[in-house]
């Protein structure tokens, strides 16, 4: 995400477009991206670590941006043959 000093061109005509769709009450409006990386193994704290410096010093823009690692279980695949 964008960091909250940084203006956010895309969020704000986002937000002006809320009410005429007519969506109310959306006071504002941020926009981003999102990475998902599956992992092989089991995600311990020492992968967490890699992943952390992935984000780092790869993924994100440190300078406008910040980010957030997270776990997920993965979803099982609709429609998957058992």
């Amino acid at each position: 995400m964008l960091k909250p000093e940084i203006l956010d061109p895309q969020g704000q005509a986002v937000q002006r477009a809320l009410p005429r769709l007519g969506f109310e009450g959306i006071s504002d409006v941020r926009q981003g991206k999102r990475f998902e990386l599956e992992v092989d193994g089991p995600v311990d704290e020492a992968a967490l670590a890699r992943i952390h410096d992935l984000a780092e010093s790869f993924l994100a823009n440190t300078v406008i941006e910040d980010f957030t690692v997270r776990v997920e279980e993965a979803a099982e695949v609709a429609g998957a043959v058992k």
